[in-house]
């Protein structure tokens, strides 16, 4: 049977001539075989009310099924940054100099918990020491990765320059690290405040170690890549600790050429305020220019960074100390002029003044009325002038100060005492009576707990061995101390007025000092 569709009926226009010769096996009348398929899809269309599947893929516009007839594009590729950033090494090595960083400023935390320019030094130290080489040999690990794992013929082969491809490998690395570094500088900061009482955070100086970590951490990637060893991270982190070590502890104006190891002196010195970003500037450059020098496709263009690093290390070392100036406050005091003497506390720690007049309190009590004492204990990092005696040792903290208290009230009342009672003179007075004398003032001023019981001791141990001369000599101390303190009041105030009198002579004349 013949069978001719022509022009302008219901099928195509064009449909070539079919010889059917074979019998119709279908027993059911229908739409003959040669008509024209009403869904050239051969699917249901997305208004179905069956609700049937979706096209298949492929056939719109590359969309995939889904139940219930909605379609969706198929999901492209993760960007390499987003792996990079997410897993392997980088978010690893972050989180071990997060714990590292902190372990090290958590161990020192009563040195410089209330001292912004000690937790700025301990801060710097931690980055150039620790934070440092381990920025170097995490990018070395990582640059060398794709020789460890022989894939660099493939990453060769891959579309992306070699820049591009260098920089998505480094920057999630450095990011990590920045971020662990700001977590530590933010956390240190924090723990720092409730017991800083003058000055503030040098923001500047954490932002310029912050930019040079991540600078060192693309120098060791520009290393690992070019020297793709196992022993070259490794090798790079004690090259750096020693090189960093080497030149921020020398005295030449090399010093300021150390990677984050800004040169200030707890509260003392302060920063200009483009030191820090120039020492960024310096390591920042050296880093960009082994990256073009590496990964460029015109190598020539690492001479230009190359040379701003090169400058800013040439102005570093010409300033020198220039770099650093004096804290106005370290120059200043703020006193209590309510006591006798007059207490007064660095400028830099006036939250200090209250716990300090509270420890003296006992010593300036006693002294009340007496004449001839010193006006003011003073506490400017100088010896004293006449009419000043000198504050015992607040700083370095850790010792007679923690977290804004006086950790020993009575051992620091006795060395406030020892300040009054010729505390220049590098010894004891040549004249026995006068040793006598000044042994049981400095008894009355500042009584210790267990002082008695120590003297005991040490009275049975010179028994014990026979020294006569030194049981003398701790006998007539006590009986001098018990004559003070038996004396009245007014008749004691009298007796220290003439022994101040005295006090700030070295080798008086037994004479001119009053006896008991």
């Amino acid at each position: 049977m013949n069978i001719r569709l022509q022009p302008g009926g219901d099928g195509p226009s064009r449909t070539p001539a079919r010889t059917d010769t074979t019998p119709d096996l279908n027993p059911n009348p229908g739409p003959s075989s040669a008509s024209p398929d009403p869904d050239p899809a051969g699917a249901s269309s997305d208004t179905d009310p069956g609700g049937a599947a979706g096209p298949e893929s492929g056939r719109n516009g590359g969309l995939i099924p889904r139940p219930g007839g909605r379609a969706q594009k198929p999901r492209s590729a993760p960007h390499p940054l987003r792996a990079e950033w997410l897993r392997g090494f980088a978010p690893w090595a972050g989180a071990a100099l997060l714990l590292a960083l902190a372990w090290a400023t958590a161990a020192r935390a009563d040195q410089w918990q209330g001292s912004w320019g000690m937790t700025t030094e301990t801060l710097s130290t931690a980055a150039a020491l620790i934070g440092v080489p381990f920025a170097l040999a995490a990018g070395s690990w990582q640059g060398g990765r794709e020789r460890r794992r022989r894939t660099a013929e493939l990453r060769s082969s891959t579309a992306r320059t070699p820049l591009v491809q260098f920089l998505a490998a480094a920057l999630p690395l450095a990011g990590w690290l920045v971020a662990a570094h700001l977590l530590v500088v933010a956390g240190t900061l924090a723990a720092c405040a409730p017991y800083a009482s003058a000055g503030g955070p040098a923001f500047v100086v954490h932002a310029g170690n912050t930019l040079t970590l991540a600078a060192c951490a693309v120098l060791g990637h520009a290393a690992g890549r070019a020297i793709p060893f196992r022993l070259t991270a490794p090798l790079l982190a004690i090259g750096g600790y020693v090189v960093i070590g080497v030149l921020g502890t020398q005295q030449s104006v090399l010093r300021y050429l150390a990677f984050c190891m800004v040169q200030v002196r707890g509260d003392h010195d302060l920063t200009v305020w483009w030191y820090p970003l120039l020492s960024a500037l310096w390591a920042a450059g050296l880093a960009a220019a082994a990256v073009l020098a590496l990964a460029a496709y015109r190598r020539a263009t690492a001479l230009l960074p190359l040379a701003a690093a090169l400058g800013a290390a040439v102005l570093l070392v010409q300033t020198g100390d220039g770099l650093l100036r004096d804290n106005p406050l370290a120059h200043r005091q703020v006193c209590d002029t309510s006591t006798t003497p007059n207490i007064c506390v660095n400028a830099n720690y006036p939250g200090m003044l209250p716990e300090v007049t509270r420890a003296l309190s006992g010593l300036t009590g006693r002294l009340e009325g007496v004449q001839n004492l010193p006006t003011r204990y003073e506490d400017l990092g100088r010896p004293p002038r006449r009419g000043e005696a000198e504050l015992p040792n607040l700083t370095p903290f850790g010792w007679n100060a923690v977290r804004g208290e006086v950790t020993d009230p009575g051992r620091y009342a006795w060395e406030a005492a020892y300040m009054l009672v010729r505390f220049d003179c590098g010894g004891p007075p040549s004249a026995r009576r006068v040793q006598i004398a000044d042994d049981a003032v400095l008894r009355w001023l500042a009584p210790t707990p267990g002082a008695a019981d120590m003297r005991e001791q040490f009275m049975a141990r010179a028994r014990e061995d026979g020294d006569v001369k030194r049981l003398a000599r701790y006998r007539a101390e006590d009986r001098a101390y018990a004559r003070l303190t038996a004396l009245s009041d007014d008749e004691r105030r009298s007796w220290l007025g003439r022994y101040f009198a005295t006090a700030g002579e070295c080798d008086p004349k037994p004479s001119e000092v009053p006896s008991l």
